[in-house]
């Protein structure tokens, strides 16, 4: 086309027969876009420019915030027949681009700087063939009608059995201190020191879940943050619960 556009630009300066051998078009291509030209747009290009007018107005009541999806809702209600990847293709060759915002969650780990001193004695080998050698523990959040929970589960890295768990509507160590003692209670008397892992959350590298493993008789482990792998996920754990 921008061959086509130059071609007619310059057609009183040149001959289109050289202009279209040196361009690498046919000259019955050229007329044949002089044509399409002079008889105006068709039904289709009319469709597709009624549609722009129409996306632009409606993205434009929305304060620019409406995407392809919100777009094609009015089309339809105002009584078009259209496709969504119609929509969506006239929106992104037009540049016309909706807000799409994240969703919130609340956070779970709240990385404690202290928590340096304190040793990954797991390194991912969760089952070491025994019960009672690694028991793991994470955090997760739960949206209800009422408004966020969190849950704090313990289970078994060897059975995967759920030990211990608790639900609160805070994630003060209070949440994981009635987990890991319901875990202890259940499992009674301990033939060794278990190693308790977790990630390197304030709770877990609190004084008063120290101050608990010593209690416990638990040795306390740490992976790193924000790695998924070095823990166990209590969605996960809690389907056992």
């Amino acid at each position: 086309m921008s061959c086509y556009r130059l071609m007619e630009a310059e057609k009183a300066t040149y001959e289109i027969a050289r202009m279209a051998r040196l361009l690498g078009v046919s000259r019955s291509g050229f007329y044949d876009w002089q044509a399409r030209q002079a008889a105006g747009p068709s039904p289709r290009q009319q469709r597709q420019a009624a549609l722009v007018d129409k996306i632009k107005r409606f993205h434009v009541a929305s304060d620019e915030v409406y995407g392809s999806p919100r777009i094609l809702a009015d089309l339809r209600e105002d009584g078009e027949k259209v496709s969504r990847k119609t929509v969506a293709k006239l929106m992104r060759r037009h540049g016309i681009v909706g807000i799409s915002p994240r969703g919130w969650v609340p956070p779970t780990t709240i990385v404690d700087p202290a928590a340096g001193s304190l040793p990954d004695l797991v390194e991912r080998r969760f089952d070491q063939g025994q019960l009672n050698q690694v028991w793991t523990s994470d955090i997760t959040y739960l949206s209800t009608g009422q408004g966020w929970l969190y849950l704090c589960a313990v289970r078994d890295g060897c059975s995967r059995r759920v030990l211990g768990w608790a639900i609160t509507d805070h994630l003060r160590a209070d949440l994981v201190d009635q987990a890991l003692t319901m875990a202890f209670v259940l499992r009674g008397q301990l033939p060794a020191q278990v190693i308790f892992h977790a990630d390197r959350g304030c709770q877990y590298t609190s004084a008063q879940i120290a101050d608990l493993c010593g209690d416990l008789g638990l040795l306390q482990s740490v992976g790193r943050t924000g790695v998924c792998w070095d823990c166990e996920h209590p969605r996960i754990a809690a389907a056992g619960v």
